[in-house]
């Protein structure tokens, strides 16, 4: 599977670590294994994306495994709704936590390419070079560098995303699973900084070019007894910023419950 120029369309040929294309666009692979595909001239900021603190706090509680229960339950419906895909594609795969679990089920029943395209060169310099066996690049989801009907499988995590543009780099009847917060997801944060706290809306998605063939939700009650782990889940939350020092403190200093509420989805394309 080969990429597309992000500055003409055109095909981007590998050689020797450089990705080219007919125009003599050129952009070489990191040392880490990934491909910077975000020109200087489409981006909005000097290093779009999550930082560097906000990659290491989410690596860091993911890996602990907290949010096991959701990727366990993407990959069970992408077996069973994608049970023969071969080229998927992770959309704001971050540090690659879901990317590599993803990777690991789905090559259990047949060969499975996976690719993972996210803004944030950080989080891709650490995904890249942990998972060699994912390709990774740097890119906008609202502009992919990938040639039209290029995946049979794509998730979506909590990323944002173009309705059309999912739907031109899927082929007919591709896969797509996406997760988004469910009405009471992360409450109890809620509940510490509004008056009123609200639910999340439990509405049905609907995207442009795909069917809902399924709808679920994954809910559990969190628990963090650990001040580093509530640390990292405060600062990965987007709440983050709307606590002051003192009530982080006090968070970190008890036991933090809170629930965890993730509406999964299955669509196909159409």
């Amino acid at each position: 599977m080969n990429y597309r120029c992000p500055l003409c369309q055109h095909p981007l040929l590998l050689n020797d670590r450089v990705w080219c294309c007919d125009n003599n666009h050129r952009f070489d692979c990191a040392k880490e294994g990934y491909v910077n595909l975000l020109p200087v001239q489409k981006k909005r900021s000097k290093d779009p994306g999550d930082n560097k603190e906000m990659m290491f706090a989410r690596r860091e509680f993911l890996n602990k495994g907290y949010y096991q229960c959701m990727s366990d339950r993407v990959n069970a419906l992408a077996q069973e709704y994608a049970p023969s895909a071969s080229q998927g594609l992770d959309v704001g795969c971050g540090e690659g936590y879901y990317s590599h679990r993803l990777h690991e089920v789905m090559n259990q029943q047949g060969p499975f390419n996976l690719n993972g395209v996210d803004i944030s060169k950080s989080a891709l310099k650490y995904a890249a070079k942990r998972y060699p066996e994912i390709r990774f690049c740097v890119a906008s989801s609202f502009e992919m560098p990938f040639e039209a009907e290029s995946f049979d499988f794509m998730l979506r995590i909590y990323a944002p995303s173009l309705d059309d543009e999912l739907r031109r780099v899927a082929k007919p009847g591709a896969t797509l699973i996406t997760v988004s917060a469910g009405p009471q997801h992360h409450f109890a944060l809620k509940e510490l900084i509004y008056d009123q706290p609200r639910p999340h809306p439990d509405i049905e998605s609907q995207i442009a070019g795909f069917e809902l063939c399924h709808s679920e939700r994954v809910q559990q009650t969190l628990t963090l007894n650990d001040a580093a782990d509530i640390q990292h889940f405060l600062a990965m939350t987007p709440y983050n910023w709307k606590f002051t020092v003192d009530q982080k403190q006090h968070l970190m200093e008890n036991e933090l419950r809170c629930e965890l509420d993730f509406k999964i989805e299955v669509f196909y394309a159409i």
